[in-house]
């Protein structure tokens, strides 16, 4: 039992700071690291070879790899990664866009409404009627049925 016991008062201050900053480094450092790697997988401008050629430099000395690639293909990092970003949220408004838009359409039982209203004016004949209401009963109807959309159909 002659190990020596450390204990906080043991470590003073400036040390705690700079064990603290270092962690923090160490950390960015990772960060820079995975940046660089999956922007050279990004980046469709490069060939596989290119891609290959900087992944092993990154790999085999990180540090002067990471520090190279800044360097020489820094300035488009940025750009690519906003580009992805905007492709990502273009692809998510359209996505709810879409979801929206299959919210809104009108069920069946407010076409069969609009189609009796168009029926009653005298829009068209009751064969039609009866085909047009086969249609949306078994979900095949448009979506927007009005007189004039209802003649160019055929209904």
């Amino acid at each position: 039992m002659s190990a020596q016991t450390y204990l906080a008062y043991d470590y003073p201050l400036l040390s705690v700071f700079w064990s603290m900053l270092l962690f923090f480094l160490w950390i960015m450092w990772f960060v820079l690291l995975f940046r660089v790697v999956f922007d050279i997988f990004r980046d469709d401008e490069m060939s596989g070879w290119g891609k290959a050629g900087w992944l092993v430099l990154t790999i085999l000395l990180p540090f002067l790899g990471v520090f190279i690639y800044v360097i020489a293909r820094g300035k488009n990092m940025g750009r690519r990664e906003i580009a992805q970003a905007r492709a990502q949220q273009e692809a998510f408004d359209a996505r709810v866009r879409e979801a929206a838009g299959a919210a809104n359409r009108p069920s069946s039982i407010d076409e069969l409404a609009k189609l009796s209203e168009i029926r009653a004016r005298g829009d068209i004949t009751d064969d039609e009627f009866l085909r047009a209401k086969e249609l949306v009963l078994a979900g095949h109807g448009p979506a927007e049925t009005t007189g004039s959309t209802t003649r160019s159909h055929g209904l």
